[in-house]
């Protein structure tokens, strides 16, 4: 199943078929602003295109590359701890204990896009989440078609 496009257009719609974009997604975008983390994620998504390619980057070059968004030394590791997480570990049954930097952001937006369980889920946190889950829920009228 394929999450429906909102008038949202979120980094997650984008990337729904691969929940390690997903996951990297948040992580680029927690305590960022979405204009400022998304070229660099994107970038990031070139030279590592998979989560055993970014499991096995150098700290110095995810580093370099994340510094300027705040937080670079604690969101490189996160990236890669995450990446090497994803690639060894069986993570689908509880993502949020098992893979290092996913939160309740991140589960939940696993559950909306990955997942399509977004009428199963509490109401996310996160204002772009949460205006999602109530757009696709129906609760937000002011953009029903």
């Amino acid at each position: 199943m394929t999450p429906p496009k909102s008038p949202y257009n979120l980094i997650q719609e984008q990337v729904y078929d691969d929940p390690w974009k997903i996951f990297v997604a948040c992580i680029f975008c927690n305590q960022t602003k979405r204009l400022t983390s998304e070229p660099i994620m994107w970038k990031f998504w070139c030279m590592w295109p998979t989560a055993a390619d970014a499991a096995a980057a150098p700290f110095e070059h995810v580093h370099a590359m994340v510094k300027d968004l705040g937080l670079g030394i604690r969101r490189a590791n996160a990236l890669i701890r995450l990446s090497q997480d994803y690639s060894s570990k069986d993570w689908q049954r509880d993502p949020k204990k098992i893979l290092f930097g996913v939160g309740d952001y991140a589960l939940a937006a696993y559950q909306i896009f990955c997942l399509c369980q977004w009428a199963q889920i509490p109401e996310p946190k996160d204002g772009a989440l949460k205006n999602y889950w109530k757009w696709i829920n129906g609760i937000d009228q002011s953009l029903q078609a």
